[in-house]
């Protein structure tokens, strides 16, 4: 309860009012942070303020912000998680102070330099996730109290969630955009087939590692690619577009897709420790009578034949890239007869949050006609209502030429 006279109590509120003003709401995010470092400054009557947000994949702290060490942002200042003052507070997640700057507590030599005398320093949490550090600093000695830590953190957490919307759009833009330059934007024109392709991004879990791929070989064989790598945003797109280029380079040198498979595994463990991904590669030989199918935990292909009801190929499932457990690999070859259409495609098509997924594959099987593969595709899409799909969702459907024989 704050009562009338309390300036104490008034000055207090007037200092949270600074950080917590919903204008701040309405500016761009390095706007709001280089305001919110201004604000602080005045406010905690302090010479240097600046934020630090973590580089998860490197564990580092990267200068993103600042007020009176403008240097630390332009010179892409960084700094190891545990090591000199910011990455203490990193470390413990919990607010640090130093009355006497030392050249032991500190690593970043622009602090000296400036004749920093005194710090606080303060964690950017998401939950319990690290995202930062916000530290500020007097060219005085000071002793910060605890009134000041409240404050300063009350900014920081502001600060975590502008920071969190910021890279959180940031990763999904490049994501997006680094997928849509892998996709192939029209599929390779082969004799004697049909080809269409879908590819939609999750909308709850946003873009992934999900993918496709045509390609025609040399040897007049026509590739064909459908995979998922584990895990979503830019981390697994990236990933996704290392093994797709690794992919086509093995495909030069093998004409077993078991044996492509087999090298792309050992690249994934190698380079991308820790990653899996499923994959489904085939081969389609140059008469167009059959395919060489092999299968990296992946969801087996459907295939409608005229005359014949749509039903799942039986292939036998190897296990997904990256499980660091060697197996050997196994290709089948299966007949694809004059308009047979081959659908391929990831799990987000099918799969449904408490549902199983043999009813997302029935539902997709009875979808699935005989006809051209553009037609086969926008029926898919329709009747299995993937507009904002949970998941990625891509989907490949190969028809041949119901002429040849």
């Amino acid at each position: 309860m704050i009562e009338a006279g309390d300036s104490g109590a008034d000055e207090r509120l007037r200092r949270i009012e600074a950080v917590t003003d919903s204008a701040l709401s309405r500016l761009d995010v390095p706007d709001l942070l280089d305001e919110l470092l201004a604000r602080v400054c005045g406010l905690l009557r302090v010479d240097t303020a600046a934020i630090l947000l973590l580089d998860q994949h490197a564990q580092q702290l990267v200068a993103t912000a600042a007020k009176g060490l403008a240097e630390e942002v332009r010179q892409g200042f960084r700094i190891d998680v545990g090591r000199g003052f910011a990455g203490r507070v990193a470390r413990d997640k919990q607010p640090v102070v130093l009355e006497r700057v030392t050249p032991a507590e500190v690593v970043n030599p622009i602090l000296p330099d400036k004749g920093i005398r005194s710090m606080l320093g303060v964690p950017l949490l998401a939950g319990s996730e690290l995202v930062g550090v916000l530290h500020v600093g007097t060219l005085t000695p000071r002793r910060f109290d605890a009134d000041d830590i409240r404050l300063l953190q009350l900014v920081a957490d502001r600060a975590s969630l502008a920071s969190q919307a910021r890279l959180g759009s940031i990763d999904r833009a490049a994501a997006l955009a680094l997928q849509r330059s892998l996709l192939p934007t029209r599929l390779p024109a082969a004799p004697g087939v049909d080809m269409a392709a879908r590819y939609v991004p999750g909308h709850h879990t946003g873009v992934g590692g999900d993918w496709y791929d045509v390609f025609t070989l040399p040897s007049g064989w026509l590739g064909i690619v459908v995979g998922d790598v584990s895990g979503h945003g830019l981390p697994a797109a990236v990933v996704m577009g290392r093994l797709r280029s690794a992919l086509r380079a093995y495909a030069l040198e093998c004409d077993d897709p078991a044996d492509a498979l087999t090298r792309l595994d050992r690249k994934i463990q190698h380079f991308e420790a820790g990653k899996l991904a499923t994959v489904l590669y085939a081969l389609v030989s140059p008469d167009r009578t059959h395919v060489r199918v092999s299968l990296a935990g992946h969801l087996s292909p459907m295939m409608a034949r005229p005359g014949h009801p749509v039903d799942t190929v039986a292939l036998p499932v190897d296990l997904p890239l990256g499980t660091g457990r060697p197996r050997p690999r196994r290709s089948t070859t299966v007949d694809f007869p004059p308009g047979a259409l081959l659908v391929c495609y990831t799990d987000g098509l099918v799969e449904r949050r408490d549902e199983l997924i043999d009813i997302g594959l029935e539902r997709l099987r009875t979808a699935i006609q005989p006809g051209p593969a553009e037609t086969l595709c926008a029926t898919v899409m329709t009747t299995l209502g993937v507009e904002q799909p949970g998941d990625d969702v891509a989907l490949l459907a190969l028809r041949r030429d119901p002429t040849t024989g």
